[in-house]
């Protein structure tokens, strides 16, 4: 589901604040009704009016990309670095984002134009399992593991329960890799996790969303995401909330 006035905004029609004065000002239906008020929710199934002609939306277009380093998880930047959206410069669709990883964090990323599907996967009440893999400094240990799959309290907020497997560690460069499983999204979480337990992440990287994988991709390739793979992201997020439903 997507707001109205964002919905506008995105056909082309009319910028964000242009649009929220079509609709204060009645020229803008919703299956057939006129609406005036601000922060309505619209489905892929709706049909908007904007004085009587029906607005052009987009097809919805799903892709996975390997973010590479150094690359910014947005549709433009005003210090002009590079975005993910740049290495899509022959899809013609205004994709974006479905959250976010950090400029110098690689892996899998989803891009899409639907807002509905994007904004159950990235809404906190949708346990999308994410598995990472971190390049810490200091050497882990076992209790170290424990606490990151019993949560770590940042924040004041305790995280949710993960799951932490030890790949390797070198004594001689005192450095940790270590696969981490976590089921929630907050700013900068993993990262603020191995911090708590005083190991600096020096490189991460994001291997898997959901079923989702970097399968044969490079940094900065991206491919379309199959219709089974889109409809496993949407059955995911429904058994997620069926299952916090039932608690």
């Amino acid at each position: 589901m997507e707001r109205l006035q964002k919905v506008i905004a995105h056909a082309g029609v009319a910028s964000r604040r242009k649009a929220e004065e079509l609709i204060a000002t009645g020229h803008v239906k919703v299956n057939g009704l006129t609406v005036k008020e601000m922060g309505i929710q619209i489905g892929n199934s709706d049909v908007v009016e904007v004085d009587g002609v029906p607005i052009d939306r987009e097809q919805p277009v799903y892709f996975l990309l390997y973010k590479p380093r150094n690359t910014i998880s947005a549709v433009s930047d005003d210090k002009e670095r590079r975005v993910v959206t740049d290495f899509f410069g022959g899809v013609s669709q205004r994709i974006y984002p479905v959250g976010r990883l950090d400029y110098d964090t690689t892996g899998v990323l989803i891009m899409t134009n639907d807002g509905e599907l994007s904004q159950q996967l990235m809404h906190p009440k949708y346990h999308i399992p994410k598995t990472y893999v971190a390049k810490v400094k200091g050497m882990v240990d076992p209790m170290s593991i424990k606490k990151l799959e019993r949560g770590i309290k940042i924040d004041g907020k305790k995280t949710a329960p993960a799951k932490a497997n030890l790949i390797s560690a070198d004594r001689v460069k005192q450095t940790s890799i270590v696969e981490l499983t976590i089921y929630e999204g907050r700013n900068r979480q993993v990262k603020n996790m191995f911090m708590a337990l005083g190991f600096p992440v020096q490189k991460l990287k994001r291997e898997t969303y959901g079923s989702l994988n970097l399968e044969g991709l490079k940094p900065g390739e991206w491919r379309e995401l199959k219709s089974f793979e889109v409809n496993s992201l949407r059955n995911l997020a429904k058994e997620s909330q069926n299952q916090k439903d039932k608690r």
